[in-house]
């Protein structure tokens, strides 16, 4: 089973630019589809990004497409969220996931085998 650990969460200033970290160790990622989600206070967990394991496609959420971007660095074991252009209703914890059988990318957190713990974002504005 992978284990994930994000961070790079903290408090930021609506405008700022963050960028989050999933390190993961156990398995290779390379292999998965990876996935980082945030669900915000008293809302339903939900999807942000997604990088398929050919490292060829990745979706993203309309609400941060053009804002954030997802990448894979297969040699660290880790992916990334870089996310600009931040605006208060980014304010959530953020979770990665891993779905270790899929063929494609999905959107339901339910698909999703592996998660880290969350980092918290908040934007102020």
């Amino acid at each position: 089973q992978v284990q994930l650990i994000e961070s790079g969460g903290g408090l930021v200033q609506a405008g700022d630019s963050l960028r989050l970290s999933c390190a993961a160790s156990g398995r290779a990622i390379r292999n998965y589809i990876m996935g980082w989600f945030r669900q915000g206070p008293g809302t339903e967990r939900e999807f942000v990004a997604a990088i398929h394991w050919s490292g060829a496609t990745t979706h993203y959420a309309n609400s941060v497409k053009a804002r954030f971007t997802m990448s894979r660095d297969s040699a660290k074991n880790t992916v990334y969220l870089q996310m600009s252009s931040l605006k208060p209703e980014d304010t959530a914890v953020y979770y990665c996931a891993a779905d270790v059988d899929g063929d494609y990318i999905s959107v339901l957190p339910s698909d999703f085998d592996s998660w880290g713990q969350g980092t918290q974002v908040t934007v102020s504005s």
